[in-house]
């Protein structure tokens, strides 16, 4: 059962893949890197990608720019330029959003399960840093819970966008281990903090929210939890850490991306708790045609989160 069919009516219609639930109940859809053969359904459409990217870079946290150039100007090697790797990079948005704001030679090492997605990442790459030296790439394909501190030989930075939410424990303490193994810093943001508000508000709102949410921990994955998960496994490590607000604030320009995240968000919820399908069919007829009115404000909110590792080999 596709998560957004939740109405017999005009409410219902198809959740774009990465906007909610459309695998099997219980399927794993995440961007777990790993290989897959060709009969395997993508787990993000990049016209999910393309979607949010605007709302996406209207949201990461400016505030962690600023510690993080410091670190990478002060890296040793720096005069080589920069090595960052995007964890997940689906259609590259990462790169397009952070490369122009970094000054310096960059070389951008793209991975993802999904080879259709590293084309699309590759071709629709930045070309130039802030100061316009060359920005340059590469793709790999790989298995982020296998990633190892080896893989990030020679890496100046490690970045993810909306990953960390949809990870095990084991998987973000590996992603630690690997980090501050290595002594990269990594930027990992947008990852969903488990609130969402709504205007005008509606009774069901709480209880919806709180189904997808726990639609997000399903199979040992953290949803909601991860941001903390991760400042944990990272400052365990040594590493210093600093969390900053990333929220989508979606409006009357928003309303494609709204509409869209409206049915996979009642999606989930009912494919979590399916003795909610009655009163999510109402609320989401509710709820869409308030967005095609221009009526309906939303805030999802997400964190960002930079881990600055003591240099490798810096034993203090």
């Amino acid at each position: 059962m596709p998560g957004g069919d939740v109405s017999g009516d005009g409410a219902a219609g198809p959740v774009i893949a990465g906007a909610g639930p459309v695998g099997p109940a219980g399927e794993r859809a995440t961007v777990r890197l790993r290989d897959g053969g060709p009969e395997e359904p993508p787990r993000y459409a990049p016209e999910w990608l393309q979607l949010r990217e605007s709302a996406d870079a209207a949201a990461r946290a400016q505030d962690l720019l600023d510690p993080l150039r410091i670190r990478l100007a002060n890296l040793p090697g720096r005069a080589g330029g920069l090595v960052v790797h995007d964890l997940g990079c689906g259609t590259g948005s990462m790169g397009r959003w952070l490369a122009p704001r970094l000054d310096g030679a960059q070389h951008w090492v793209l991975h993802d399960r999904d080879p259709y997605l590293l084309h699309f990442a590759a071709v629709a790459s930045p070309r130039s840093a802030a100061d316009g030296s060359r920005v340059s790439v590469e793709t790999r394909r790989g298995d982020v819970a296998r990633l190892t501190p080896d893989a990030l030989t020679g890496a100046t930075l490690v970045t993810a966008s909306a990953l960390l939410d949809v990870l095990t424990r084991e998987e973000i303490d590996a992603l630690a281990d690997a980090c501050t193994g290595a002594g990269c810093p990594a930027l990992l943001t947008l990852s969903v903090a488990g609130r969402v508000e709504l205007g005008p508000a509606d009774p069901l709102d709480a209880e919806i929210a709180e189904a997808f949410n726990a639609h997000q921990r399903r199979s040992g994955l953290l949803g909601p939890d991860a941001v903390t998960m991760a400042c944990e496994a990272f400052a365990e490590r040594g590493a210093t850490v600093r969390v900053c607000p990333s929220p989508w604030r979606l409006g009357p320009d928003e309303a494609a991306l709204t509409e869209q995240w409206l049915r996979g968000w009642v999606g989930a919820a009912v494919e979590q708790r399916p003795e909610l399908r009655e009163r999510a069919e109402r609320y989401l007829r509710d709820r869409l045609a308030a967005c095609a009115a221009g009526e309906l404000r939303v805030v999802v909110h997400h964190s960002d989160l930079l881990a600055l590792p003591r240099p490798a080999g810096n034993a203090s």
